[in-house]
């Protein structure tokens, strides 16, 4: 399959495109986890969140009703302990559909709440109608680990129409070929470590032409005449891996997997002196994303107080199909260390 191509239309401008290839973790975790340090089936259901295994075929593996096990390629930038926020807002997603799974309906809005850091390890969810109907209905996913709540999700499923609705765009830009995969300049968060969940997304960052001395894509902020100003970078995302082996995800679960690296894109702080951790991530889909290719494009704001937002465009090759949205903690790494966390 060719490369994508997008005229990403947030300003107007054409953006140029390259690739960044990271290599996927293998040989580190395999001689940590062995053939005989790999438990059975019948023996995952024993192992306690904080314990990974070598599973890299996908993101989960099942190990019961409801019960799932996270495998290395879930693991974030800010621990090797905890998850990526994408995963298991995916998996979250996709509870909230298959929860007396209605045809009629889509799956249009989710709203992540993530209470605590996610371990790698056991998971397990649980779902509930919290309004039912048959042309909307709310439903609820809650995410556990270790007997402990980690992470709700509530979802809206909307019934399609009966006729025909028209289609109304937030654009007319058609896409535009892409270059091919290349060396690119990922933002600084993304070359802290070659491992877990970054490694498991194939990656096309926006050719930015300012840089650090590493070659990484400095802070997407610059001076202004106020003081610092935010500016829009994007990246061509593509899952190298499903969600759960032999399952293809739902467009939701696409959406959410990719949609919560929208502050990481965007990241307007260098990661070496701030943090920057989304407590929650809302994504609304007017339309289903189509091919395999999804764009973000995102753009991080901060206030006095330590409060972030970042909004993520979500776009496929055909244009925009939804938003995403995070509120973040900002703090200073020498003030997080004094306090403690």
């Amino acid at each position: 399959m060719g490369p994508p191509g997008l005229e990403p239309g947030t300003y107007g401008l054409k953006v140029r495109y390259s690739a960044i290839e990271l290599r996927p973790l293998c040989s580190r975790w395999a001689r940590k986890f062995t053939a005989r340090s790999v438990p059975t089936q019948a023996a995952a259901s024993l192992i306690p969140s904080g314990n990974i295994r070598l599973v890299e075929s996908a993101f989960f593996e099942p190990v019961g009703a409801d019960s799932y096990i996270a495998t290395p390629a879930t693991i974030g930038p800010w621990s090797a302990q905890a998850q990526h926020g994408g995963p298991p807002s995916a998996l979250a997603a996709r509870a909230i559909e298959q929860h007396h799974r209605d045809p009629r309906q889509r799956l249009a809005r989710v709203s992540i709440d993530i209470l605590r850091p996610i371990p790698i390890g056991k998971v397990s969810v649980r779902t509930r109608t919290v309004r039912p109907g048959k042309r909307v209905a709310l439903v609820e996913a809650v995410m556990e680990a270790d007997g402990l709540e980690v992470l709700y999700a509530r979802g809206w499923r909307i019934e399609r129409p009966a006729g025909e609705v028209p289609v109304v765009r937030d654009d007319t830009r058609r896409p535009v070929p892409a270059p091919p995969a290349g060396e690119g300049k990922p933002p600084e968060i993304f070359r802290r470590e070659h491992r877990g969940y970054l490694t498991s997304i194939e990656w096309r960052f926006d050719e930015a032409d300012f840089s650090d001395h590493g070659g990484n894509a400095g802070p997407a902020a610059r001076p202004g005449p106020d003081g610092l100003e935010a500016r829009t970078r994007a990246a061509w995302t593509r899952p190298r891996i499903p969600l759960l082996a032999g399952e293809e995800m739902s467009p939701m679960s696409r959406a959410l997997l990719v949609a919560d690296s929208g502050s990481g894109v965007s990241a307007v702080l260098p990661v070496s002196d701030f943090i920057f951790i989304n407590v929650d991530l809302t994504v609304v889909l007017p339309r289903d994303p189509a091919g395999e290719w999804l764009l973000l494009e995102a753009v991080t704001t901060i206030g006095a107080d330590g409060t972030g937002l970042a909004t993520t465009r979500l776009s496929d090759q055909n244009g925009s199909f939804g938003s995403a949205f995070q509120t973040l903690l900002v703090a200073p790494v020498a003030a997080r260390q004094a306090a403690g966390h």
